[in-house]
């Protein structure tokens, strides 16, 4: 039933800030822009409302809106795989059956944070939000934000459990642990990457693509990685990798998105701001940013 979703939803899925207006308020004009700059510069998919995008400071009236913004503009182009997550049951669930109804090609829901639950509670938590809709879920395991690691093993038994949980994006820097993912899943599980330097090591062990935030800032370079990869090109693939890394280093010197939204407003597409109690870099980060960027023909 989900084969089709499967096969869209490989490649660099772009997860866009949310631009804040000089009154703190969401410039959705501005969401739409990114979008479409996205689109415009080879990306394969489209993602809002995850860490990139700042969800723990929107209401949840905000995250629909954005919601609904990214699959309006994206029209169908590309997929949109909207964050829908959240620490609370109820939240979580009301955005994945917005999403659902907006007509999102899948959901990304996020382990729940702080709360620390087990793996068993893990296992229920997304066995509801999953029997919740028909659209395909991807569990987004980030234990460096959430405290919490989810087991291969819960993975696999969500996999057997529910056929519309089809991947996961791995923030971990823990390669092993996505390696045991994939041996426990099979090949036809969707692994993404949300770690940059990890992009092309996880599509060399089978993974479906990435989620890198670094698309943000150099969307071609970034979904380049993956046709070079898709092509055979493996030394075309490994080039890129490195060309990325310096880029890859700089934008996460401070706590995601603050650098990004950094280089963003010097490349003029938004406003630099971050929702507190989120900061801006220092002015030493800031040059280096700015220096970064230059080297990269960005500016």
């Amino acid at each position: 039933m989900y084969e089709d979703a499967k096969d869209r939803l490989r490649g660099s899925i772009a997860p866009v800030v949310t631009p804040f207006r000089e009154d703190g308020e969401v410039d959705y004009e501005a969401l739409a822009g990114l979008v479409e700059y996205q689109i415009s510069n080879g990306s394969h998919g489209i993602s809002v409302c995850g860490t990139t995008g700042e969800p723990s400071s929107l209401s949840l009236e905000e995250r629909e809106k954005v919601m609904e913004t990214a699959i309006r503009v994206a029209a169908g182009r590309v997929p949109v795989v909207p964050g829908t997550g959240s620490v609370n049951q109820k939240e979580a669930l009301r955005l994945t059956r917005a999403a659902q109804e907006m007509g999102a090609d899948a959901a990304l829901v996020i382990v729940p944070y702080y709360v620390q639950p087990n793996q068993r509670a893990l296992y229920e938590h997304f066995k509801k939000v999953a029997n919740s809709v028909d659209i395909p879920v991807i569990i987004y395991n980030i234990p460096g934000r959430t405290a919490t690691d989810m087991a291969p093993e819960t993975m696999h038994r969500l996999q057997e459990d529910c056929p519309n949980i089809i991947g996961c994006k791995e923030s971990s820097k823990d390669f092993v642990h996505a390696n045991h993912i994939m041996h426990l899943c099979g090949r036809g599980w969707l692994l993404y990457s949300g770690i940059e330097l990890l992009c092309y090591p996880m599509l060399a062990i089978g993974g479906a693509g990435y989620v890198s935030a670094t698309a943000n800032v150099a969307p071609r370079e970034v979904a380049q990685l993956y046709e070079l990869w898709k092509a055979g090109d493996v030394e075309g693939a490994i080039q890129m990798h490195y060309h990325l890394l310096p880029l890859n280093d700089v934008l996460f010197r401070d706590t995601n998105p603050v650098p990004m939204k950094a280089a963003l407003g010097m490349m003029g597409r938004i406003k630099p701001i971050v929702r507190p109690p989120l900061g801006q870099p220092t002015p030493e980060l800031m040059e280096e940013i700015r220096k970064t960027l230059t080297s990269y023909g960005l500016l």
